[in-house]
């Protein structure tokens, strides 16, 4: 009598999402991320499957709820922002160079017009934001610490210092369109980056901010 052999389970290749699905999914959360700069968190879902001319349908095939697309629009605003820190540390040259260079990418990116909609719309603790918030962390940190040791930067900022000044430097004026200050941002971002340089000309009043520090603000 011939034993009974039990046939293994077929493994099915997960399929790969379409290239036009792909792309929807990317101007849809490239229009979020305007519409949300803009307009704030609340804006209608209608709207920005219209400006990334889509069909409602399409969005929440995507995106299940307000939730998750804000969180989708923040960690991917994040990630483009880490991968230009980790360019400028790559780089062997100039240290205050890599710093100047990750600050005006993350005003670019406008990181710190959307952070803010973290603790009024979903979980700050959610664990794709978490890691790209210390990664973030972790990225400036190093590059601080480099311009530091190079005796180019001064000694008494922090992360938090440089991550407030790019929020509020960033952002348009109470009354005024959030588009038409952009071409003084970068303008007012090296003043205040010219001041970070070492030798300081003057002693900051009170302690140097902590990314902690600004959690708590």
């Amino acid at each position: 009598m011939t034993a009974m052999t039990t046939a293994s389970p077929v493994q099915r290749k997960v399929p790969r999402p379409r290239a036009d699905a792909l792309r929807n999914r990317e101007r849809i959360v490239s229009a979020a991320r305007e519409m949300f700069t803009e307009f704030g968190p609340d804006v209608p879902l209608d709207e920005i499957a219209r400006r990334a001319g889509v069909g409602n349908a399409t969005v929440y095939r995507n995106f299940p709820d307000r939730d998750a697309l804000v969180r989708e629009v923040v960690c991917s605003v994040m990630d483009r922002t880490n991968e230009a820190a980790e360019v400028a540390l790559a780089e062997n040259g100039d240290a205050f160079e890599a710093l100047e260079r990750f600050v005006h990418t993350a005003a670019d990116e406008r990181v710190t017009a959307l952070c803010p909609m973290i603790s009024s719309t979903f979980d700050q603790h959610h664990p794709d934001l978490v890691d790209a918030r210390d990664r973030c962390e972790e990225l400036i940190g190093e590059i601080m610490g480099r311009a530091k040791a190079a005796g180019q930067l001064r000694t008494d900022v922090d992360v938090g210092d440089i991550m407030m000044a790019v929020a509020q430097l960033s952002r348009p004026l109470a009354g005024t369109a959030c588009f038409s200050v952009d071409r003084f941002v970068h303008r007012h971002l090296q003043l205040f980056l010219d001041g970070l340089r070492a030798p300081a000309p003057s002693v900051l009043p009170g302690a140097a901010m902590t990314m902690e520090d600004l959690r708590k603000v």
